[in-house]
């Protein structure tokens, strides 16, 4: 058979456009909650993926196919492998901004109660202290102290006021964390 009638990659289908092939699964009936500066982040990203970086793909693989036998051309295979790269996160942004529903964590600006968009300062049953800011799906990044408010963690902080002590189920047991503090972004 041919090569020009095989299918060159097996994960180009619309359902698998997330950074890692399927959409980050949100909990049956939630809403896709981001902060005002997460949605201007992945607006921002979807906006320079359309008109500058697809640009100059598209031209990049034009001028490599008009250079001729295209299955040995490394410009051209690379280029429509990125250009379908491309393709699925621009895809994957536009499903995202959507459905998300944008909330300001500053609404809540001095309370002590927390809710999506708090900085939380707590204490384990260990003794082990962090401090972690509770944010939307597609915009927490763990190695900066965020955390998805779909997390466990997050899930038994919510509510939770300074002072009180929440339970936390982990494979390793029950763990027990107190709320030292909650802050908001101040309003702008």
């Amino acid at each position: 058979m041919s090569k020009a009638f095989t299918k060159e990659n097996d994960s180009d289908a619309d359902d698998e456009d997330g950074p890692g092939g399927a959409l980050p699964a949100l909990p049956a009936g939630t809403r896709n909650y981001i902060t005002p500066a997460g949605y201007a982040r992945l607006r921002t990203e979807l906006i320079d993926l359309m008109d500058v970086e697809r640009p100059k793909v598209v031209e990049a693989v034009h001028w490599a196919a008009k250079n001729g036998d295209r299955s040995e051309n490394g410009d051209y295979i690379y280029g429509k492998k990125r250009l379908r790269e491309i393709d699925r996160r621009i895809r994957f942004l536009t499903k995202r901004l959507e459905v998300a529903e944008v909330t300001d964590p500053s609404a809540h600006f001095g309370s002590d109660q927390v809710f999506f968009g708090a900085s939380v300062r707590c204490v384990d049953d260990l003794g082990e202290e962090r401090e972690l800011t509770i944010l939307g799906i597609d915009e927490a990044d763990t190695a900066q102290g965020q955390v998805s408010w779909i997390s466990p963690i997050a899930r038994a902080l919510l509510k939770a006021r300074e002072g009180d002590a929440v339970k936390l189920a982990t494979p390793g047991g029950v763990r027990e964390i107190e709320v030292l503090s909650v802050r908001y972004p101040a309003p702008a």
